[in-house]
């Protein structure tokens, strides 16, 4: 065990002395906003609700102290596992030796002072997060078929012309059930402003989400607002895709550069997403072009000092090919690792899985057939560990990557929710595959059994 799985699990006993064994500092201090349709939930796990738009013109922190949060707050102060947070319940089941995210959030957020400002309110006292990921849109330049219209204009403008998948019962797009706020006119959007001078004093973290922010108003308001009132307490985060047209990118590095340099922030981190390589990785993110997102990122790299993490979306298309893309990683540690020499490590990835839609969910797969690729990528990141090395991987990613193989190796779907995710998958692939000019089958051949075992199903035979 390392010694940073030693603190998670020192600081895990020390919330349950104090609290409960379901306690997670990320209810309090760690929040994701969604400013475009006026939702929010603790973190990305459980589903978002919706903020009370009323109570923002009072109190702008209800973007994010909801009565929801609070009340999920109280459940873990007596010792009750949230139903929303069954993504982290699911990985400590699999036994004592598993990290959930719950570890690793309370872990990078605790200390005393959040401890004893806990134990000595109510349990529904406002609080100010240490950890924000805020979207301030849905504008963005690709429709990522695991997306949803909220997150991108651009799968929202495909549901407008073409519908839902009506023939798919775990599609996710409808489009009709919620409104996406237009930025310059957003009621959400302006209590975010009005929160900021508060909040922004005591803020750790910012993550900008999406849409894309790149080409965002939002995000530039945030750089001049950070110009004319530096925050060097500040870690700030950007998610982006690195699609976006060269002058965006050049403008948007050009504008962490200058905060970064003259000391504005405390640091910058880009946060991107790729989940294979190759034109399989082009297929699964659909406005994705490798040359430009190489071209963009290796202009970030050289034109800042900033760490980069990949966030790859594992699922089904990921299973195959997965180690093509840890050795782009490998390939990238070497080449831009040593451009700063005062860093140990500027390229990070991370492998959270998908569940849903239920189409892409890797326990959907024939596990006799698949396993041995999870197992052989596990394998290539093991031979290629070296702790403490700027160019190898290390025991986290490890780590982080095998309860990805043990969730496929542990889960037992019935036969029916099988049944309905391969049927949903032919389904929902023919369709996108009509409506967007692509072809599952010829980019991915080697996986041509199982697409006869959907078309199987969508054919009603089991």
């Amino acid at each position: 065990m390392s010694l940073n799985e030693d603190r998670l699990k020192t600081i895990n006993g020390i919330t349950n002395r104090h609290f409960s064994p379901t306690f997670c500092f990320a209810k309090w201090y760690h929040t994701t906003i969604y400013l475009q349709t006026g939702e929010t939930h603790s973190c990305y796990h459980p589903a978002p609700h919706a903020i009370d738009v009323d109570e923002l013109l009072t109190n702008p922190s209800a973007l994010h102290n909801t009565k929801h949060k609070k009340q999920e707050r109280k459940e873990m102060l007596e010792g009750k596992q949230c139903v929303g947070c069954n993504y982290c319940w699911n990985i400590e089941n699999m036994g004592p030796d598993y990290i959930s995210d719950r570890h690793i959030r309370s872990g990078s957020i605790y200390n005393e002072e959040r401890l004893q400002e806990i134990k000595f309110n109510p349990w529904d006292f406002n609080v100010n997060p240490e950890y924000i990921e805020i979207s301030f849109g849905n504008e963005c330049n690709f429709r990522c078929g695991y997306c949803h219209p909220k997150a991108s204009s651009r799968y929202h403008n495909e549901i407008r012309q073409h519908g839902p998948y009506s023939m798919v019962k775990n599609h996710r797009c409808d489009i009709d059930w919620f409104r996406v706020y237009e930025e310059d006119s957003n009621p959400y959007v302006r209590a975010w402003w009005k929160w900021w001078p508060d909040v922004s004093k005591t803020l750790n973290i910012l993550r900008i989400t999406g849409g894309e922010p790149t080409i965002q108003k939002s995000t530039y308001r945030l750089f001049d607002e950070l110009e004319k009132d530096p925050k060097p307490h500040l870690e700030l985060n950007v998610n982006s895709n690195l699609g976006g047209k060269e002058k965006q990118l050049e403008k948007f590095t050009d504008g962490v550069n200058s905060l970064l340099t003259q000391g504005k922030i405390k640091q910058f981190k880009l946060f991107t997403s790729v989940d294979t390589w190759g034109p399989r990785a082009e297929y699964i993110r659909d406005g994705l072009d490798l040359e430009v997102f190489e071209r963009n990122l290796d202009y970030f790299m050289r034109n800042t000092t900033a760490q980069v993490t990949f966030m790859i979306t594992f699922s089904l298309f990921s299973v195959t090919t997965f180690q093509s893309l840890l050795e782009k990683m490998l390939e990238w540690r070497r080449k831009y690792n040593d451009i700063d020499s005062g860093r140990w490590q500027r390229i990070h990835f991370d492998t959270p899985y998908l569940k849903e839609p239920l189409q892409y969910d890797i326990n959907i797969l024939p596990k006799e057939q698949y396993s041995s690729y999870m197992e052989s990528h596990l394998q290539f990141i093991k031979d290629n560990m070296q702790e403490g090395s700027k160019h190898h991987f290390n025991n986290m990613e490890y780590e982080k990557f095998r309860r990805v193989v043990d969730y496929m190796k542990t889960t037992e779907y019935s036969k029916e929710k099988v049944f309905e995710g391969r049927k949903d998958f032919w389904n929902f692939f023919k369709e996108q595959d009509r409506r967007r000019g692509q072809d599952f089958e010829n980019t991915f051949p080697e996986m041509n059994e199982f697409f006869e075992l959907c078309k199987d199903a969508a054919n009603g035979q089991r």
